[in-house]
């Protein structure tokens, strides 16, 4: 797949002068990036240690066993699935030390973002940087969660569902997660809107091949399954009220320090698709989060409609987030190079909305998306150790 996205050494200092948002990544099957590198850069050092010792002996508290996150990354050995809670606290805390360095070595303001989001965790991160919680609460909260969301990942798969050419009927597909569900061998249903063609689905068992195998019920009749042979920890699905944890959080929640002011800059949030978060509602928008479908195409619609002419990807190997934009970039750009008077036609329009936002506004939100191919991106980890320090 030929790349539309590509990183860049932007100036990042004054934030103010562009519209920039920060995406802040979640979990996957890796997970360490350029850690290693940031840990023995003589300038980030101290930054990375001081994050990473102070997330280890969160973890070791909460878990009650021995975490060496410094350890974890200077092996540059992926954690299995049996150490989810670690891997939590390493994201977390190599996350919000980028963010440190950007800022104390960098000079930028950060809080001066238009808009920041994030994927999964990427959304409790960004609660952090924002200084709704402390990375200490945080933590506490999620990862006694994550240690019962890995126990029952022992029996959960992931596949993404997709229809070439046409919108998925979003509706069709939760009914038939339902109905297979329904049968009693197994919980299914869908964790993550990708795009208007495209959502993930975790399910337990053998719930995902039988998916599959029947998957000719959905309309319009051409959708398609494709299996991820990784066991996955099923927050973002119903399956986790087997261990009942949106409760569990909720009752955490209540004592849980901090979330009496609203998130500067502005929170994008993957749970509802639109700025959501305000001084006292972020308890019951995080209970929400543990079982609710993430709404990533909302985020990316709403990125768009805002304006934002530049994505700061955070955290280590950002994944799902620069991909869903490429993917989106790319198609976009195959249609603006059209030798047609269609494509000659998106193409003046995309120019349009991308140099006079107002007038974005009055046309139709997928008018909006026609700025994809011109939104630059920056991989926060290459732009670091790329990037000059400021003297």
């Amino acid at each position: 797949m030929n790349e539309v996205i590509n990183n860049s050494l932007a100036n990042l200092n004054d934030l103010s002068q562009t519209s920039t948002a920060f995406a802040f990544r979640g979990y996957n099957t890796t997970n360490l990036g350029r850690s290693y590198e940031l840990l023995h850069h003589p300038e980030y050092s101290h930054i990375f240690k001081k994050y990473l010792t102070q997330a280890s002996k969160i973890a070791e508290e909460s878990l009650m066993r021995r975490v060496d996150l410094l350890k974890r990354v200077e092996e540059q050995k992926e954690l299995p699935l049996g150490a989810y809670p670690e891997t939590i606290a390493l994201i977390m805390a190599v996350s919000l030390a980028q963010i440190e360095a950007l800022q104390q070595i960098h000079g930028v303001d950060y809080s001066k973002a238009k808009v920041v989001f994030g994927y999964s965790l990427g959304e409790l991160v960004a609660l952090v940087t924002t200084k709704v919680y402390a990375m200490e609460s945080t933590l506490e909260l999620i990862l006694p969660l994550a240690r019962d969301a890995a126990e029952l990942a022992l029996d959960v798969k992931l596949g993404v569902v997709f229809c070439r050419g046409r919108q998925l009927d979003y509706s069709a597909v939760e009914r038939h997660c339902l109905e297979v569900s329904n049968e009693g061998k197994g919980t299914i249903g869908i964790s993550g809107y990708l795009s208007p063609n495209t959502v993930i689905l975790l399910g337990q068992g053998d719930t995902i091949d039988h998916f599959k195998n029947t998957i000719c019920n959905i309309p319009p009749h051409n959708v398609q399954l494709k299996k991820d042979n990784h066991l996955w920890p099923p927050l973002h699905t119903q399956i986790v009220c087997q261990k009942n944890l949106s409760d569990r959080a909720a009752v955490a929640l209540e004592t849980m320090p901090g979330g009496f002011s609203a998130p500067q800059p502005p929170i994008l949030s993957c749970v509802t698709g639109d700025i959501a978060y305000t001084d006292v509602n972020s308890r019951e928008l995080i209970k929400q989060w543990v079982e609710q479908p993430q709404h990533l195409w909302s985020v990316i619609e709403k990125t768009m409609q805002m304006g934002i002419d530049r994505i700061v990807h955070v955290g280590p190997e950002p994944n799902i987030i620069p991909r869903t934009m490429n993917r989106l970039a790319i198609d976009i750009s195959a249609q603006l190079n059209r030798p047609s008077l269609t494509g000659i036609s998106m193409k003046a329009v995309s120019h349009i909305t991308r140099k006079r936002p107002w007038l974005a506004q009055l046309i139709s939100k997928n008018a909006a998306l026609l700025r994809a191919p011109f939104v630059e991106h920056i991989i926060l980890e290459d732009w670091l150790l790329e990037k000059r320090p400021v003297k």
